[in-house]
């Protein structure tokens, strides 16, 4: 359990020592100065009441102040000479009772001119008023001393006292709240109900070996209901309840229920409530480290959290009072404003103030601990109601503390969140960390946009990395944009730099970045090229640097043949096929990567250097010559067979053959250059020509391998009988059984073909022939709207009683029986005359009609 010192305030900052703790605090202590400090300099306090709107203040002379909050004096009574004893205010704060040790009792209004006096022949240890004391039929207030007597105004506004309790010591504390009374004498703690007038409960004391003088009883009520014991180191909380209907007989129609109940480590000198929490203040005695004899030590205030039969310490904190050392247990008393969470505690020569802290308080605690990031955060959620501090105070002071440790990255870091926008506070920090020699650990943070600092900042980070760092100055070149520095000054301090290292790659590139920025692409596109450098293509397309390429297109072949020739056939626009083959003069073969691909985007656009190409390809590219030679329209054929012929490419000078008409001559190449009776076969079925067909055969005739070849792919082209009658007897021919039997089959298989499309052929004629009869056979209406083709008169008589002839044809053409012409005696169908002589079929009638 950790042990806490807490300073009472600044006055006693010398008197008090505060141990390391990682645990907060829960509240927060102050002196009451002002008056009260002249009060008790020449006075003591013996007892205190708390009004949420003042104080009263009662002391050893018999002096009553009425305070304010801040202790300032208001009003002051001169009850007696002796000691107050206790002083006790009704709900209002208008009327006040007061008993001192001599015997006196005074009740009063303190804004009106009712008063009570008594003087009793015995010392008077408490008093206590209605708490609604301020409306008539409440006019009440009970006083203790060997008995605990009710004082009730009556008629003619005589105070009548009645005996409520007595025989069993003096009473000791007494706390009225609503209509219940509790009180302490020697024995124990009794509460009455007002209402009833009946005793309701006995709670006795637990230590009787306690002087209850000397040890006297800490009562509070939490609420209307709820009543906290203290005595000696017990506490007890009590609940008043109601007793059911059937349980009261001749018992009390309410009963108490210990709900909790727990021993302390000290004696108790006060309690309050704090939410479902207690605040208890304790009388601690300790041995001496000196002359090891028990002497007073400091009394400490905890903050517990009751348990049915113990308690959790939430805080412990132990109050440095002045005049400690002499006080005794019955010299403390704890007061509490129920409103505000303030506790007064009390001692003969001090009134300290204890308060819950705020989030202020909680940020000074965190701040005290160094935990920054911590109090950044609180900070920030409370930003709305805290006071007394500022997000960027406390900002400013974690990034100190970082740098003060070393943790130079995360500072910087930081830096983005606390600073902002606030330029100055960035440049400050900023020559803070040049100072210590980390500007570099900075740089990755500076803002870019919005804010911009000052030119010279940026400058001032790019020259650090310069001077150490070729890496690390190229990475904030790329990153920052150009803008935010000189770009002259950094561009002259690269060139200092590179007359030392010329060769240096980083800062060639990142001189070519420079000049990039500064719109000298020339300058920048001559390094690229040198460095060969990815990103040449990205400037120039990116600035339109086509025209200081035109005598640079080598060096871009030769960096990246393929991305410089994609470019240059995007752009023909600016730079013409022309001008990039001329360029290529002296490269042939990167003239031919610029041709070919020029060649696949349009068979026609270099049509001019089709012939060029012949031999480029030729000679860098053989694989695509005959696809060029098939492609092209615009090559001279004669001078391609040259070529071809020079360097005996047989298949190139077999298609040009061909193409050119010479068959026989690309034929007989195959055959006797290729050896390859397959390719042969294929070039004849290509040409289907008979002839070609017959020079094969003479050819192969003499050649087993190359009849064999023929019987098994010709079966389809050429009667295979002409090829067998030439094969001369007793010539071997390799696998002529396989042959013949594959020629039987494609024969058998033709064979079949033919008779399933004749079945078919068949199938379908006779469909359509039933269609066409299903259609012929169907009615044609014929009314009053049709025309005779012929004659042009309707179809139909106007008068429907004469009879009439009609003829209508399947293509929906009619005609009169006698506008037709006389039908041929040889054959007698009809056709329309209209459809004969636009040759669209004979149109036989499908119907005549008569009547």
């Amino acid at each position: 359990m950790v042990k806490k010192e807490t300073r009472s305030h600044e006055e006693s900052t010398d008197e008090s020592e505060e141990d390391e703790s990682e645990e907060e605090p829960k509240l927060k202590y102050e002196r009451l100065s002002n008056g009260v400090t002249e009060i008790l300099q020449k006075d003591a306090a013996s007892c205190m009441t708390v009004h949420e709107k003042f104080l009263a203040l009662g002391t050893h002379y018999g002096k009553v102040y009425l305070l304010d909050v801040q202790g300032n004096i208001t009003q002051k009574f001169d009850v007696s000479p002796v000691k107050i004893n206790q002083i006790s205010l009704d709900e209002s704060g208008e009327h006040m009772g007061v008993c001192s040790e001599d015997g006196k009792v005074q009740v009063f209004g303190l804004y009106s001119a009712e008063e009570f006096h008594e003087t009793f022949d015995c010392p008077i240890k408490i008093v206590a008023v209605h708490p609604h004391f301020v409306r008539s039929h409440f006019k009440q207030f009970v006083t203790g001393g060997k008995k605990l007597l009710l004082y009730e105004r009556g008629w003619m506004n005589r105070w009548k006292p009645s005996v409520l309790h007595e025989g069993e010591g003096n009473i000791r504390n007494v706390k009225w709240r609503g209509h219940l009374i509790a009180w302490a004498n020697n024995m124990g703690v009794k509460i009455l109900d007002m209402i009833s007038k009946q005793r309701i409960t006995n709670v006795p004391r637990d230590d009787i070996s306690l002087r209850p003088d000397m040890y006297p009883c800490s009562l509070c009520w939490k609420d209307n209901l709820t009543l906290i014991i203290g005595w000696g180191n017990s506490v007890k909380v009590c609940s008043v309840k109601e007793r059911h209907a059937s349980e009261m007989r001749d018992l009390p129609n309410r009963y108490v229920e210990i709900v909790f109940q727990f021993e302390t480590e000290f004696h108790i000198s006060g309690l309050a409530p704090l939410c479902d929490q207690l605040v208890v203040l304790s009388y601690v005695k300790e041995i001496s480290e000196k002359t090891e004899v028990e002497c007073c030590a400091r009394p400490r205030l905890d903050i517990v959290q009751p348990l049915p039969e113990s308690c959790e310490e939430v805080s412990s904190d132990a109050l440095t009072v002045r005049g400690f050392q002499e006080n005794e247990c019955r010299d403390y008393h704890l007061e509490y404003s129920e409103g505000e969470s303030l506790f007064y505690i009390i001692s003969p020569r001090d009134v300290v103030v204890a308060k819950e802290r705020d989030q202020d308080d909680h940020i000074d605690w965190l701040l005290e601990k160094k935990k920054y990031e911590e109090a950044l955060m609180a900070a920030e959620i409370s930003q709305k109601t805290i006071k007394k501090h500022k997000i960027l105070d406390i900002g400013l002071a974690y990034i100190n503390h970082l740098m003060e440790k070393g943790e130079y990255d995360l500072a910087a870091r930081k830096c983005q969140k606390i600073l902002g926008k606030n330029t100055d506070l960035w440049e400050f920090e900023v020559y803070k960390f040049k100072e210590i020699g980390h500007l570099k650990a900075i740089s990755r943070y500076l803002p870019r946009r919005d804010p911009v600092l000052k030119p010279l900042i940026y400058e001032m980070v790019l020259h650090e990395f310069l001077e150490s760092d070729y890496e690390g100055f190229a990475t904030l070149i790329k990153e920052w944009p150009g803008d935010l520095y000189n770009n002259t000054i950094i561009v002259q301090a690269v060139v200092d730099h590179l007359k030392k290292d010329p060769q240096n790659r980083t800062l060639l590139r990142t001189l070519a970045e420079l000049y990039t920025y500064d719109q000298r692409y020339g300058r920048a596109l001559e390094i690229y090229l040198t460095l060969r450098h990815k990103d040449v293509f990205q400037l120039i397309h990116k600035h339109n640097l086509f025209s200081s390429i035109r005598d640079k297109i080598v060096l871009l072949m030769d960096f990246d043949a393929e991305k410089a020739v994609d470019m240059l056939l995007d752009n023909e626009d600016k730079i013409s096929i022309d001008r990039v083959v001329e360029e290529l003069e002296n490269r042939p073969e990167l003239q031919h990567v610029y041709l070919h691909k020029l060649f696949k985007r349009d068979h026609h656009k270099g049509q001019r250097y089709h012939e060029k190409q012949i031999s480029l390809y030729a000679e860098y590219d053989r694989p695509n010559l005959l696809p060029f030679l098939r492609d092209s329209t615009h090559c001279p054929l004669e001078k391609a067979l040259e070529i071809c012929q020079q360097r005996n490419f047989v298949e190139e000078t077999v298609y040009l053959l061909s193409r050119m008409g010479n068959s026989r001559s690309a034929l007989k190449m195959i055959m006797e250059e290729l050896h390859d009776v397959d390719k042969a076969i294929e070039f004849a079925k290509e040409q289907d020509d008979g002839e070609l067909w017959e020079d094969l055969i003479l050819y192969s005739i003499d050649k087993p391998p190359f009849i064999t070849g023929l019987l098994n792919n010709i079966g389809t082209h050429v009667d295979p009988i002409l090829l067998i009658h030439r094969i001369k007897e007793g010539m071997e021919i390799p696998n002529l059984r396989d042959s013949l039997v594959k020629i039987l089959q494609d024969y058998n298989l033709q064979i079949l073909l033919r008779e399933g499309c004749k079945k078919i052929l068949v199938a379908d004629s006779l469909s359509l022939l039933k269609k066409m009869h299903r259609t012929q056979m169907k009615g044609v209406l014929v009314d009053e709207e049709n025309i005779c083709e012929s004659c042009l008169s309707p179809i139909l008589p106007s008068d429907a009683s004469k009879s009439f002839n009609v003829v209508v044809f399947h293509c929906r053409h009619m005609f009169h029986k006698e506008c037709l012409p006389v039908a041929n005696t040889v054959s007698p169908v009809q056709f329309c005359n209209i459809c004969s002589a636009k040759h669209r079929g004979p149109g036989s009638a499908i119907l005549e009609m008569k009547k």
